[in-house]
């Protein structure tokens, strides 16, 4: 069998590109008898081939891992208490939680179980996945009683939102007037203690071509959806709409968003029973703190004569700004090596959350000392070593200035070989003397993370390739200390490049057991194999490791940018000996897993193994299939003829191609996600197996949702089955 990139068919009435021609069409019923069968075929196949000694060990290895009872439990306070959500061994669907500070900080802290979901899950017949809570913040002060819980009936997106008491520990009686908006893709904010403001596609309500809502509407108690009062709608080709409110004592408003695409958005202020728009382009991304405004450019904007760059970030009085001032603070500027990832107020403070070279570096802004060119009195945060992820943010603005823990702020580090830890530190401004209005803080660690393997015996490093148009891309590679460069390492290369997504130092214990440490001794099919493996982190274009426009480079029409540049790490692996074709192997997920299809199909001749999960593949159809529609901003319009010319020429469904050695393949994906979808691997795997292609394995969950896993034991045996795969096809002898 032979295919073809495009059909040279002529355009369709409607001036789209004509789709090529697709035997794997029938692959689309999700959820029809013929196709389940099909899967369970598959799976069948892939796990006689995986599941073998070598897997078990590996997954139970993983699993004690992901179950381990010496994890940080990580919290956010509202009001007087800490709230977790965790997973182990005894409760694989979780238990929502609660402690007090005081306790919290004891090597046992004691929990007050709120919601144990197993439970629920067995009572109730649904393999409920809980998806974060809601509280509505109570006016007068009181204590949090009342939250909006999400919980996934499959581990999809779609949500059933229900109403619980935290003092009852019960979901609030819909018969009772209790709120439980029916499953499906939105989102919920209180407005006040008997009204919600919803965002959903529930009950008949309109949905986008994105297959998320279209309307935002005001909830009152007892009402329907149908029946509820609608706020807001956008067009039906815009991505999604969101009304949401701002409950900050003396700073309350609501907002509504038309989410045009992934970039480009819109915003309103609902004033005296009107939407006022805020005045900026589509492109600046803003967001609203008590008096303050705060812009980020994804590309330049010029106002009154003055360009601030991509990726700056600005602040103006809120009021101000809406009465037509454009008087724009400068709070942070980029540079060549240096980006804005994210911020977070204190009650006074803001901390920025940097990459320099995508290592971490805090800043503090203090807004109440304006030096003498206008900018806000900075600090830089003595708390981030190299080659280090560290971020920083608010642990609660609410409290009384007296207690002065509304400056309080949580810091978490990590590093491919530094385990977690949980810092609480305390921000404050140097009243007097030279370093007046900069701040100082206090910190100290809360928390460690237990360590999972032996880290001491490796080393990060940081080294650059270049790209083809000359673009000095960086990576992280770990690895033994004693490492021998003679290309026989088995090496697995990991990336992402798209949606302004950054790829930075973490520390995993599956990493560390599956790969690093792994060495090969039952494995079935796989020689001896004396050494651990080399993990590789690729920060190629498409991400956002230097801001927007390392983003905005590998858009669209400049898409190959993010794989050559891919593929000018793996060629630097290879010139440097750290391995070789046959010892290197790729892995990436959802958008990563198209780079790792393009890998597959454009790069063959440099990787020896391909893991590709819940991937997007076919790019002619991907608009058509469960949310690809929102994804045109980043990809382009197939339908477009003009897009579809360059869309083509990364579309690995079109370029798989007769003649060609291409590498063990292993395409993974779940029924259940509404967001890619299993149909893309489904075909690609189909379509690789009739054309002769040997060692193409295909595996498909199904539950668990875009992850592909909705509790640790199918996290782990995910992982499992793809390191395990990697390492029979690259550790072997061949």
């Amino acid at each position: 069998m032979t295919t073809t990139a495009a059909d040279p068919s002529p355009l369709s009435e409607n001036g789209a590109a004509p789709e090529p021609t697709d035997e794997n069409a029938w692959l689309e019923d999700i959820h029809g008898e013929e196709q389940l069968a099909w899967v369970r075929e598959q799976n069948a196949r892939t796990e006689e081939l995986l599941e073998d000694a070598g897997y078990a060990e590996l997954q139970s290895g993983i699993l004690e891992v992901m179950d381990s009872t010496d994890r940080i439990a990580m919290v956010n306070k509202r009001g007087d208490f800490y709230y977790n959500f965790w997973k182990d061994k005894e409760h694989p669907k979780g238990l929502w939680r609660r402690t007090t500070w005081e306790s919290y900080l004891s090597d046992q802290p004691e929990w007050d179980v709120l919601l144990d979901v197993d439970a629920l899950a067995a009572s109730e017949g649904v393999e409920w996945v809980f998806h974060g809570a809601g509280f509505h913040r109570p006016a007068d002060g009181s204590e949090y009683r009342l939250a909006m819980v999400s919980l996934s009936p499959d581990g999809g997106d779609a949500d059933r939102h229900r109403e619980f008491d935290v003092e009852s520990r019960t979901f609030v009686d819909p018969a009772a007037g209790g709120f439980d908006i029916p499953t499906a893709k939105g989102n919920v904010s209180w407005l006040d203690a008997d009204t919600l403001l919803v965002s959903s596609t529930a009950e008949g309500l309109p949905a986008t071509s994105s297959s998320y809502a279209r309307t935002g509407v005001k909830l009152r108690r007892g009402q329907s959806l149908a029946d509820a009062e609608r706020l807001f709608e956008i067009p039906e080709n815009h991505m999604l709409a969101m009304v949401a409110h701002d409950s900050t004592p003396g700073y309350e408003r609501t907002f509504a968003v038309d989410y045009i695409d992934f970039y480009n958005r819109s915003t309103w202020l609902l004033r005296d029973d009107s939407w006022v728009a805020i005045d900026v382009p589509t492109d600046v991304n803003i967001s609203v703190h008590r008096d303050w405004l705060l812009f980020r450019p994804q590309g330049d904007w010029e106002v009154d004569d003055v360009t601030y760059p991509a990726g700056s970030l600005l602040a103006a009085d809120f009021e101000s700004y809406l009465a037509g001032s454009r008087d724009l603070l400068v709070l942070f500027t980029p540079d060549a090596h240096t980006s804005l990832q994210s911020w977070s107020w204190t009650k006074d403070y803001l901390l920025l959350n940097l990459l320099r070279d995508v290592s971490s570096e805090i800043r503090v802004l203090n807004p109440s000392s304006v030096d003498s060119d206008g900018t806000w009195a900075s600090t830089v945060l003595d708390a981030c070593p190299p080659l280090h992820d560290v971020n920083a943010y608010a642990v609660d603005d609410e409290d009384d200035a007296e207690s002065g823990a509304g400056n309080d702020f949580w810091l978490v580090a990590t590093g491919f070989t530094t385990p977690t830890t949980l810092t609480r530190g305390t921000l404050g401004a140097s009243p007097s003397g030279p370093d007046a209005g900069s701040v100082a803080s206090e910190h100290a660690v809360v928390k460690r993370s237990p360590s999972f393997f032996n880290e001491a015996e490796y080393e990060v490093q940081q080294h650059f390739a270049t790209s083809l148009d000359g673009t000095k891309v960086p990576y992280f590679q770990v690895a033994a200390k004693d490492l021998v460069l003679d290309g026989e390492n088995p090496t697995q290369l990991s990336g992402y490049g798209g949606f302004e997504v950054s790829r930075t130092p973490a520390y995993s214990g599956t990493i560390g057991r599956a790969w690093l440490e792994r060495r090969t001794t039952s494995d079935v099919g796989a020689a001896a194999h004396s050494r651990g493996g080399v993990y590789v982190v690729a920060n190629i274009r498409g991400g956002g490791e230097y801001g927007p426009s390392w983003h905005r480079a590998a858009l669209q029409e400049n898409r190959h940018r993010a794989y050559e540049d891919f593929a000018a790490v793996a060629k630097d692996l290879i010139s440097r000996g750290v391995t070789s074709r046959r010892r290197l192997g790729c892995v990436g997920g959802s958008n990563g897993g198209l780079l790792v299809g393009n890998m597959l199909t454009q790069y063959p001749e440099l990787f020896g193994a391909v893991s590709c999960g819940v991937p997007l593949l076919d790019m002619r159809r991907y608009t058509k299939l469960s949310a690809g529609y929102s994804w045109i901003a980043e990809y382009g319009d197939p339908d477009v003829p003009e897009q579809w010319e360059f869309i083509r020429t990364f579309s690995p469904y079109h370029l798989l191609r007769d003649g060609i050695e291409y590498p063990e393949t292993f395409i993974w994906t779940a029924t259940s996600d509404d967001r890619v979808g299993p149909v893309q691997a489904r075909k690609m795997a189909a379509r690789m197996q009739a054309m002769g292609i040997p060692n193409v394995w295909f595996h498909e969950a199904l539950e668990g949702g875009h992850a592909g896993a909705s509790d640790n034991r199918q996290a782990a045996a995910l992982q499992a089955r793809s390191n395990h795969f990697l390492w029979l096809a690259l550790a072997g002898s061949k």
